[in-house]
């Protein structure tokens, strides 16, 4: 996965729109987009507070890991799975972390 890729899929497990993530890094929604697209490259600088703030290694949010911190939980057979398949257990799994860190574990019936 790219650096874009993994933006997006983080962005939209917080359930954030372009526009918002774009505040939270004072940047404007069209430069969040262009960086999904991959058409345009962050600066090691902004990479780093990106990482801080979803929680996730500079090396996964890189595409160079598949897990998303330090105290990785490893997939069974993870090294068999689909692009896809890692992208939606990751998205998952930062679910879960951000709504534990704001008390809201329980999952809807339609979720």
């Amino acid at each position: 996965m790219t650096f874009g890729q993994r933006l997006r899929s983080l962005r939209l497990a917080r359930g954030l729109t372009q526009k918002e993530c774009g505040k939270l890094f004072q940047l404007s929604e069209s430069a969040i987009g262009m960086y999904e697209r991959d058409q345009r490259e962050p600066s090691l600088e902004l990479v780093r507070r990106i990482a801080d703030y979803f929680e996730v290694t500079i090396d996964y949010i890189l595409g160079r890991d598949h897990y998303i911190s330090e105290g990785r939980a490893r997939y069974t057979a993870a090294d068999h799975w689909t692009d896809e398949e890692r992208e939606l257990a990751d998205a998952f799994i930062q679910t879960i972390r951000h709504r534990k860190k704001n008390g809201t574990t329980k999952m809807k019936a339609n979720e």
